[in-house]
């Protein structure tokens, strides 16, 4: 159920599955997949919580290992990893939005603990590759990121609608951005400013 979820969001987008979509991949129906999840949302928190791990372990293949790390090493890094994770960047944007108010509240809990796990993980990996941004700047350091990656995927990736608007009219094709790069250069920046406001500190 969840690979079929994976699938659908990764070809369609996030937005565009609902639960009878799922089913259908799976060969079951609607009622069968309300047996192990409550909802479509509650699927897709799942899907972000295993995504939160994933991009954890890609971070610590590209930067473990490292002693001369850079705003700019560690910028690259995660830019790179999250370009291969398309899915990821989608779920960022709809799991405050959407997916985490149509669940329990233990659902929600589950979710949230399991994503704290591995922002744990990537504070400390942070950290020690940038001492100067202590536990607080690392921890604003995912939150920003992220956040950017979310916002970013969006725009980057239009619907049909807005892409043929665009292609219509290119003077409103300026919120379409190149995502990795703009990402990187972002990342970059959070990072040095991060250190800088420490160091002040």
């Amino acid at each position: 159920m969840l690979a079929a979820a994976r699938e659908l969001a990764t070809r369609k987008g996030v937005r565009s599955v609902n639960l009878g979509d799922i089913a259908g991949e799976v060969g079951v129906h609607k009622s069968a997949l309300l047996r192990y999840f409550e909802t479509r949302e509650e699927i897709y928190l799942h899907l972000t919580a295993a995504g939160w791990h994933e991009w954890a372990r890609a971070l610590h293949e590209r930067l473990d290992g490292r002693t001369d790390a850079t705003p700019a090493t560690v910028a690259a890094a995660i830019a790179g990893s999250l370009t291969d994770r398309p899915l990821f960047c989608d779920l960022l944007a709809h799991a405050p939005i959407t997916l985490e108010r149509h669940v329990s509240m233990e659902s929600v809990r589950s979710f949230k603990l399991s994503a704290l796990d591995a922002l744990d993980d990537l504070v400390a990996l942070f950290t020690r590759l940038l001492p100067g941004l202590g536990t607080s700047g690392g921890r604003n350091a995912v939150a920003a990121v992220t956040a950017l990656a979310a916002a970013l995927w969006q725009t980057s990736h239009p619907p049909d609608t807005l892409a043929r608007l665009y292609a219509e009219d290119p003077r409103l094709a300026h919120a379409v951005v190149d995502f990795a790069p703009r990402l990187e250069h972002l990342a970059r920046a959070v990072l040095t400013g991060l250190l800088a406001s420490a160091e002040d500190a």
